[in-house]
């Protein structure tokens, strides 16, 4: 079996920057409280009591983020409006990969708790994986690498 080598250069930024700074605290929380920073942010909606977000590290191309302003741990903690503009969130975004993506299907899921494999075990946030067909490849089963087709920056505008 050969070695081959995928160059991914736009990874450098980070793998640098994640030695010599982490930033402190939620990032959703630091995401939520600053509009001006949305296009860095990778915020691609906003609405009264949710954040929508792309995924910094996706599992496939457009994979995002809804999540509700506030940090709350636990379905149970979110009030009825957030609940209802999180469902509305992921609607909207569903019918905007079909349309401007051609996504076939899509997986949505929440992690609760760090256990269940939530990153930021702290502030509840739903997941929306859109799917094609043949979308899965070896990559990830012999290279443990996901293969991810476009720009998070080019996704953004896309969606936005």
């Amino acid at each position: 079996m050969s070695n081959e080598q995928i160059w991914a250069p736009w990874r450098l930024s980070y793998i640098a920057g994640a030695k010599d700074h982490k930033p402190e605290g939620c990032f959703l929380c630091r995401y939520a409280a600053d509009i001006a920073t949305d296009r860095e942010n990778l915020v691609i909606a906003r609405g009264r009591r949710t954040l929508t977000v792309l995924n910094r590290y996706p599992y496939t191309n457009g994979h995002l983020l809804v999540a509700p302003l506030a940090h709350k741990p636990n379905l149970e903690d979110l009030d009825d409006e957030e609940l209802l503009e999180g469902m509305q969130a992921l609607r909207t975004m569903t019918q905007l990969m079909r349309d401007r993506m051609s996504a076939e299907g899509f997986n949505i899921g929440v992690n609760l708790g760090r256990i269940a494999g939530a990153g930021v075990p702290g502030h509840l946030h739903w997941h929306l994986v859109p799917r094609w067909s043949g979308d899965t490849n070896f990559m990830p089963v012999l290279a443990n690498v996901n293969v991810i087709p476009q720009s998070l920056e080019a996704l953004r505008e896309l969606l936005t």
